[in-house]
């Protein structure tokens, strides 16, 4: 496809589309917090992290020997997550335990890797 095909060249413009998308939009503040949202898990530490976690509960000690890192990285992207509201942790003793925050982070990670999966297949 070549780059004049992608170019709307009409001079009509939809107006009850434009109009009813407008309407529906979120509040600018709540586009702001989406996108950092994304920016939270574009980080690929974190999203090996959330993945591990959409496996199984886990420990910083268990997350740092599976992903090769220091207990300090670990907890440090940690840190970031629970900020994010995206992982939550419980104390059993000594031993504290993080899980992610719902179904919708889990969902969030599961749709995103059936996606990449699926476009690999029709390769």
């Amino acid at each position: 496809m070549k780059n004049d095909e992608l170019l709307c060249d009409c001079d009509v413009i939809h107006a009850d589309v434009v109009q009813d998308v407008k309407n529906r939009m979120p509040d600018i503040n709540e586009l702001y917090e989406l996108s950092d949202f994304f920016k939270v898990i574009g980080d690929n530490t974190r999203t090996k992290i959330m993945w591990a976690l959409d496996e199984h509960e886990m420990c910083v000690c268990d997350l740092a020997v599976l992903l090769n890192m220091t207990k300090s990285a670990i907890s440090h992207q940690l840190r970031t997550l629970r900020e994010a509201n995206l992982v939550k942790n419980r104390r059993e003793g000594k031993i504290v335990y993080y899980s992610l925050a719902d179904d919708h982070v889990c969902q969030l990670l599961e749709t995103g890797l059936a996606h990449i999966r699926e476009k690999k297949a029709e390769v």
